[in-house]
């Protein structure tokens, strides 16, 4: 694709990968994604931001073989997808200077072996003069690296925010236009990615309130020409309180675990609980990531396998607990035969998240009329607590 004009002397370059379709060898892309690069034309300077997945590497560079000049390329986050065409750029460029924080320098020379001479380190709240165009880098750390910076092109009004309000969607489009679409999109990416950093994102954004903000531009998926909308749903995922939402990821084997799932879904859903159920081995872990964002609950099922929870649901956990989310209570739910300590397993995968644990409940063989009388007092007791804490 050739360079798209986005305004005046600023422009789109980069790559979009209509076939991807897994991240990281672990996150899923449904909808593929795009590595944006920006090339800022000043008076005087030019400046490219951030490049491409070396894999896109031949795209960059055919776009770059009209630019006769570049004096700084911004490495906003040095992670590979879109910093790993730094030093191809740099033996077309070898005057350029790649510009990035004090960590994000270290982290690069890690990764991509680029001489110390290259580099340019900017501190928080710096700016860069182009000409008659002015670059100022703000610091936002862990979003989603500790390293990571955004810049503002202040005379524009344009925020380069690399991973920060991104999303993996491939598109012709440059700007956002199905809010539906983009939505979802940006929701699962903020909950694979950022959603552990809630903390520090929540003071990211309002560090970004200060300033002019006409237009933001990421480095995967389309730009959005009304900041405000994806600014407003960050602020919603990271700071609003949690759902009147039961999230279950459950594996069963034999249909016990399968059958007490189906009963407590039932029995949630008549006392006023919306729930959002995923069956493990066919689970797209990036649904299970985004209803974990609004999760008030969190329910396991799982049967018991060797002494302990099946993998998969030890997987859910593991998850849950990397991924931090806002959800205040937890449950367990299966089904045993001769024993085990599932539940105490489980539990000891959780130490990042502050929920109460509500009592879980077991069933030895297939579930009988106790076990779904236990289904029902759960299912009671988690309508009462997302009432008392006003869960919507």
């Amino acid at each position: 694709m050739l360079p798209r004009k986005i305004k005046d002397r600023v422009y789109w370059l980069g790559a979009v990968d209509w076939d991807r379709r897994l991240f990281d060898s672990l996150i899923p892309l449904p909808d593929g994604t795009s590595y944006n690069a920006y090339l800022v034309k000043g008076s005087e300077k030019t400046a490219l931001l951030d490049t491409v997945d070396p894999s896109m590497a031949e795209t960059l560079m055919t776009q770059l073989e009209d630019v006769s000049e570049i004096d700084f390329i911004i490495s906003h986050h040095s992670e590979q997808d879109h910093s790993g065409t730094i030093p191809m750029v740099l033996e077309f460029f070898p005057d350029a200077k790649v510009v990035a924080t004090p960590k994000g320098k270290d982290i690069l020379i890690d990764l991509l072996k680029i001489h110390e001479d290259a580099f340019l380190t900017v501190q928080d709240g710096e700016t860069l003069s182009l000409g008659d165009k002015t670059l100022r880098f703000l610091y936002t750390p862990w979003v989603h690296w500790p390293e990571t910076m955004v810049t503002l092109l202040e005379e524009d009004g344009i925020l380069f925010s690399c991973d920060f309000f991104g999303s993996h969607i491939a598109a012709s489009e440059l700007f956002m236009r199905d809010e539906g679409r983009v939505y979802e999109a940006a929701k699962r990416y903020f909950a694979e990615i950022m959603m552990p950093f809630r903390n520090v994102i929540s003071k990211n954004l309002e560090k970004l309130k200060g300033y002019d903000i006409g237009m933001i531009a990421p480095s995967h998926g389309q730009i959005h020409e009304k900041p405000e909308w994806i600014m407003n749903a960050y602020g919603d995922w990271v700071n609003g309180d949690p759902r009147n939402l039961a999230v279950i990821p459950f594996v069963s084997m034999h249909g016990s675990t399968r059958e007490m799932v189906d009963y407590l879904t039932s029995s949630l859903v008549g006392h006023g609980v919306r729930v959002e159920l995923f069956n493990l081995p066919v689970t797209d872990i990036g649904k299970l990531a985004m209803a974990l964002v609004d999760a008030g609950t969190v329910i396991v099922g799982t049967p018991t396998v060797l002494a302990g929870p099946h993998p998969l649901a030890a997987y859910a956990t593991f998850l849950a607990n990397a991924l931090r989310p806002k959800a205040r209570f937890l449950s367990i739910v299966g089904s045993y035969e001769w024993g085990g300590k599932t539940v105490e397993s489980l539990a000891g995968m959780i130490p990042n998240l502050k929920v109460e644990v509500l009592e879980p409940v077991l069933c030895k063989g297939a579930p009988v009329k106790e076990t779904f009388e236990g289904l029902d007092r759960l299912a009671e007791t988690v309508a009462g607590k997302h009432r008392e804490n006003g869960f919507a």
